[in-house]
């Protein structure tokens, strides 16, 4: 291996996690380690947490089930094994290189299925955007609904309010977004006649093809029903856990969905399984609403941990599975070869 391979593995693994066990380790640092200790040894009702699971299981094939929806309208053939398993999968490659999951799930049906990458990848798109749809919405009445909590929040934690100023008050982000949509505009203007340039053209026209996949679904009704389903599971894959611990149970439901909801926002942070930045936003809003520190960083460290755990065993499961059942293709392929 080379200096610009062991770089390149730094730069996508170990980059990120580091900052995420750094963000962990600066949010534990100033805890008392040893009450964290006592009540995951004796505060913890685990059969509860291990009830939760089987909610996040089912979100995640019903992600699949949905994603197959948006395939199957482009008119394509597929086997929606392979597709529920690819989504279960994705999780267990992001847990290694954050976001490349997304990228995998594609490349692997396209290998099985032998469905254009970037028509696949167009579809990824719409699955996200409708996540952050649903994200954003949550959020949004949250933020109408509750929005002494947003105040809370922020003023425990100002430097997060500051760092957002400073960065939509630097005039470089402006500059390099006007150069960069300047930029592209020139390209495809004036430069149209180049291959490379038609190459751009001809994968971005099959990504938008995969794109308009949401308007040709002739169930956009079932759509619509597998993503209430999703993150109706997801929310009780977390909420169920507040039953888990005594200083939780009682905060009730309205608490439970700010609490996902922020939790959310952290996975977003292209770190390994969210890491560090799970945590500080379950412990930050728990505490908002009287949770003790210390509890607060004990009930993030279990969830965290034991989700996670579940997270790479389903994923690894749905990457040992794809070629087992595709062992027939595997054998043609040979074949044909």
């Amino acid at each position: 291996m080379n200096f610009k391979s062991i770089l390149q593995t730094f730069v996508k693994i170990f980059l990120p996690l580091a900052f995420g066990c750094l963000l962990l380790w600066f949010l534990y640092s100033n805890m008392d380690v040893t009450e964290i200790w006592r009540v995951i040894r004796e505060g913890v009702r685990y059969d509860i947490i291990l009830v939760s699971l089987l909610f996040g299981l089912f979100a995640n094939i019903v992600r699949g089930l949905r994603w197959g929806l948006l395939i199957s309208s482009l008119g394509e053939r597929f086997k929606m094994s392979n597709v529920v398993y690819a989504v279960l999968g994705n999780y267990a490659v992001n847990m290694v290189l954050p976001r490349v999951g997304e990228v995998w799930r594609c490349g692997i049906i396209t290998k099985y299925d032998k469905i254009p990458f970037t028509k696949l990848f167009g579809t990824l798109l719409i699955d996200r955007v409708s996540d952050t749809v649903v994200v954003g919405s949550i959020t949004l009445l949250i933020f109408i609904f509750n929005f002494d909590f947003f105040v809370s929040f922020f003023a425990r934690n100002p430097a997060l309010l500051d760092g957002f100023r400073k960065m939509f008050d630097s005039l470089w982000i402006y500059v390099i977004a006007v150069i960069l949509v300047v930029g592209i505009w020139f390209v495809f203007k004036y430069m149209s006649n180049f291959t490379l340039v038609q190459k751009a053209k001809s994968l971005l026209l099959n990504v938008w093809d995969g794109m308009k996949s949401v308007w040709l679904l002739k169930r956009k009704g079932l759509f619509l029903a597998q993503t209430l389903l999703i993150w109706g599971g997801y929310f009780c894959y977390f909420y169920i856990t507040f039953y888990a611990f005594d200083f939780t149970r009682d905060l009730g439901i309205k608490v439970g969905l700010i609490a996902f909801t922020m939790s959310s926002i952290g996975v977003a942070v292209p770190v390994q399984a969210g890491i560090g930045a799970w945590h500080f936003m379950v412990i930050a809003t728990l505490v908002c609403f009287g949770v003790n520190e210390n509890d607060a960083a004990a009930f993030a460290l279990v969830v965290h941990t034991v989700q996670t755990a579940w997270t790479v065993i389903c994923g690894l499961f749905g990457i040992v599975a794809l070629p087992l059942t595709n062992r027939d293709n595997n054998v043609q392929l040979a074949v044909d070869e």
